[in-house]
């Protein structure tokens, strides 16, 4: 995935001390931003797309692991969301994200695997349904149907923040009453999904105008999904969430039904936010998954 401008290189920490460049993705009309570990071991690309709300470090310890094992790893973050562009007319229509992924994807030097979680698995579904871009898919707890209680669930939580947070603190304790998890102690890892404004407060990092897309006037009907991923021909791992309540088993069981080469693993302690919630058991399956493709 060295199809981007580098613009820094850094220690981002972790394993080993991995470094990453920062890199960049001109797309019509935005501009895309992301980190780039290079793998030694010439295995291939993985290009990650994080969900609605978050950036490209929810997939930071994940990516320094799987560029050890030799992976090129290149985290995005999407249009509007972290240091990427906002869009200029608010537009952020699945669509959107579709084409500006394909438009990244079309510069690399082979075909990626795509790993995408919730609105980045959504993104990549369509994309290959329609454009056949990708060596295999990675879809982190998403279906074409998921449930509309879990999305409802995350609309929610996304709304009633967009006035920000007086603290990190508030911060972590937002984040732990969504999860159902005790909150974190150490807060730096916040400082990556938020910004201190002027006044003060802290907001998430992102556009609020997001917020159409997320309260599903701009989402695509399921049975649209479900037509591109019926064209999919290439292996699909879904790694759900065992106590998601976005991917149940009926979506789960549609999705492997329309998608011949689709197979599920399940992280039993981990919620919709799987790789937050357990990464080593997340990158485990990952792992196994891209070790067949290897083969």
């Amino acid at each position: 995935m060295d199809t981007g401008v580098n613009t820094a290189e850094r220690n981002t920490g972790g394993r080993g001390g991995a470094t990453a460049r920062e890199v960049a993705f001109p797309c019509g009309d935005v501009v895309l931003r992301g980190d780039r570990w290079s793998g030694a071991g010439g295995a291939g690309s993985l290009l990650f797309l994080h969900g609605g709300g978050q950036t490209r470090h929810s997939w930071g310890a994940a990516a320094r692991l799987l560029a050890a094992d030799g992976w090129d790893c290149t985290t995005l973050d999407l249009r509007g969301h972290g240091d990427s562009d906002w869009a200029p007319d608010g537009d952020y229509r699945l669509a959107r994200f579709v084409a500006d992924i394909r438009h990244v994807v079309s510069r690399a030097p082979d075909r990626p695997v795509i790993v995408g979680a919730s609105l980045g698995g959504l993104t990549a579904l369509l994309l290959e349904g329609h454009h056949r871009v990708a060596r295999a898919l990675v879809l982190v707890d998403i279906v074409p149907r998921p449930r509309p209680d879990g999305r409802r669930r995350i609309h929610e939580f996304m709304a009633r923040h967009l006035d920000g947070f007086a603290s990190l603190e508030e911060v972590a304790d937002a984040v732990a009453a969504y999860n159902r998890r005790p909150r974190r102690r150490n807060l730096d890892g916040l400082r990556k999904n938020v910004r201190q404004h002027a006044n003060g407060r802290w907001y998430w990092h992102w556009d609020p105008a997001i917020m159409t897309l997320a309260s599903g006037s701009r989402l695509p009907d399921p049975d649209e999904v479900l037509r591109a991923a019926r064209r999919i021909d290439v292996p699909v791992l879904l790694i759900r969430g065992g106590r998601s309540d976005v991917v149940d088993h009926d979506g789960a069981a549609e999705l492997l039904e329309v998608v011949g080469k689709a197979r599920i693993v399940e992280v039993a302690e981990a919620g919709h936010m799987v790789a937050g919630d357990d990464n080593d058991v997340f990158v485990d399956a990952v792992r196994a998954f891209l070790a067949e493709l290897r083969d």
